[in-house]
C-alpha cells in the first residue's frame, strides 16, 4: 500500500511521491525490511536494543547507537553523528531485529565504528538537507563537465550531500585507477564544502540508481538483494541458454544475477543425464549429441554421417545404450529405440476417459421443441378465432 501521495490527480496524471525519501508507510524504500517483530512485547527486566538502522539515499544504510535514549520509531527523521558534522537518515528498523541483520552483515555490537544518534531532526534540520538534496542534480552535472575538461577516464554515477550540507559523496566508476587531486581542489573550490571521491563497481553503481530489468520488474540488486555472488558463463551452459551477451548481460554490462537463481534444480536434474561428450556406438554408426531438454527428460543425437535427422530418445534409452558399449555390445539403431518410444505414446493417447463421455445434459428436453409447440398452440388459437369471426360476419 502506498501513502496518498503516490495516488493520481484528478486527471488521472501520477502526483509521484511528495514525502522526498521521508515516506512513513516505507513502501517506496528500497530494501526494505518487514519488522515482524514490532507487535511483540520484551521479557521483563529486558532492556530494548540501543542500536538503531537508519536509511540514506539510494537504499544506503548505517547503524547508530541510541545511547541518550530517545523514543525513535521506524519512519522518523533523526540527526545521527558523522565525522565531520551530522548527517539526516530516516530510522528504517528498530529493535531485535536490528540484531539479526548486524549479524547477517557481520557487524559486532561492540564496533568503535558505530557512531551515536544525536537527536530527533527540527524543521531546520529538514530545511538545510532538502535544501542540500536539490543541489544534487546541478552540482552532478557541473562536476561532469569539470571531469571532461580535465581528461579523467571515470563516470561520476551519482552525488550526495551530507545532512548538514557541508560535505558531498561523489560516487564514480573507473575501469583504471584515476589520479583525482586536481578534480578535488576545483570541486572544493567551486562548490565550496568537503569532496569525499567513492568508487563503486558496477554491479554497485546499478544498485544505487535503479532501472527495469528485461524481465519487466525492478532491479533485483536495488529492491532485495544485498550480496553480489559472482556469475559466470558455466551457469548458463548448465541451462541450455545461447552464450549471446546482450540477453544474458544487465543494465549493469556484467552477466544477470538471476542465472543463478535456477541453477541448482538444474544441476540435480542433470545427474541422471549422461555426459554430451559421450558417442552412442551403433550398427549404424556412432551418434553424437545434438540437444536435450532437462525437464522432460528427452535427449536428441544424430549419426555422424548424417547429422541433419535426429532421433529422440529418453534418459534412460541413452543410458541402456551406453551400458551395452562399455560391455564392448553395439546397438542395433537409434530408430528402434524411437520406435519404441512413439509406440509408448500411443497406448498413452489410447486411454479413454469413461466418466466424461457423457454430458450432464444429457437428460435435458431440449429448449427448440418447447418453442415449436409453443407456435404451434398460438397457431391453432389464431385459425379458431378466424373461423368465429367468418361465421360471425356470415350471420
Amino acid at each position: 500500500m502506498g501513502c496518498t501521495s503516490c495516488s493520481s490527480s484528478i486527471d488521472g496524471l501520477p502526483l509521484g511521491c511528495k514525502s522526498n525519501g521521508a515516506c512513513a508507510s516505507g513502501s517506496c524504500d528500497k530494501m526494505n525490511v518487514f519488522d515482524w517483530l514490532s507487535n511483540m512485547s520484551l521479557p521483563n527486566g529486558q532492556k530494548p536494543f540501543d542500536i538503531a538502522e537508519v536509511r540514506f539515499k539510494n537504499g544506503r544504510k548505517g547503524y547508530f547507537r541510541n545511547t541518550k535514549e530517545i523514543q525513535i520509531c521506524i519512519g522518523e527523521v533523526i540527526a545521527v553523528e558523522t565525522s565531520p558534522g551530522h548527517d539526516i537518515g530516516v530510522v528504517s528498523l528498530t529493535g531485535e531485529l536490528v540484531k539479526v541483520q548486524m549479524r547477517k552483515k557481520r557487524i559486532p555490537q561492540t564496533s568503535e565504528d558505530i557512531k551515536q544518534i544525536y537527536r530527533k531532526a527540527t524543521q531546520k534540520d529538514i530545511e538545510i538537507w532538502t535544501t542540500a538534496r536539490n543541489k544534487e542534480k546541478e552540482v552532478q552535472r557541473k562536476s561532469r563537465l569539470i571531469i571532461s575538461r580535465l581528461g579523467l577516464k571515470m563516470k561520476l554515477s551519482d552525488v550526495e550531500y551530507q545532512g548538514d550540507g557541508n560535505k558531498a559523496t561523489f560516487y564514480y566508476t573507473a575501469d583504471d585507477r584515476v589520479d583525482f587531486r586536481q578534480l578535488i581542489r576545483e570541486l572544493a573550490g567551486t562548490f565550496s564544502l568537503r569532496v569525499e571521491m567513492k568508487q563503486v563497481g558496477l554491479r554497485q553503481e546499478a544498485a544505487r540508481l535503479g532501472g527495469i530489468g528485461s524481465c519487466g520488474r525492478e532491479l533485483c540488486c536495488s529492491t532485495w538483494l544485498t550480496d553480489f555472488r559472482s556469475v559466470s558463463t558455466s551457469a548458463a551452459r548448465y541451462q541450455q541458454l545461447s552464450l549471446n551477451p546482450q540477453k544474458l548481460a544487465g543494465q549493469c554490462g556484467k552477466l544477470k544475477c538471476c542465472l543463478n537463481y535456477e541453477l541448482d534444480s538444474y544441476m540435480d536434474s542433470l545427474k541422471s543425464f549422461p555426459k554430451a561428450n559421450v558417442w552412442l556406438q551403433t550398427e549404424k554408426g556412432p551418434a553424437v549429441f545434438q540437444k536435450m531438454d532437462i525437464f522432460k527428460g528427452w535427449i536428441w543425437y544424430a549419426y555422424k554421417e548424417n547429422p541433419i535427422s535426429w532421433h529422440k530418445l529418453t534418459v534412460e534409452q541413452t543410458n541402456q545404450i551406453i551400458d551395452l558399449n562399455k560391455e564392448n555390445k553395439k546397438a542395433t539403431s537409434l530408430e528402434e529405440y524411437e520406435s519404441e518410444l512413439e509406440f509408448e505414446s500411443i497406448e498413452a493417447s489410447n486411454f479413454t476417459d469413461v466418466v466424461g463421455q457423457d454430458s450432464l445434459t444429457r437428460f435435458d428436453k431440449p429448449k427448440f421443441k418447447k418453442k415449436r409447440k409453443r407456435n404451434n398452440n398460438n397457431r391453432n388459437r389464431n385459425s379458431k378465432n378466424n373461423r368465429k369471426n367468418l361465421q360471425k360476419k356470415n350471420n
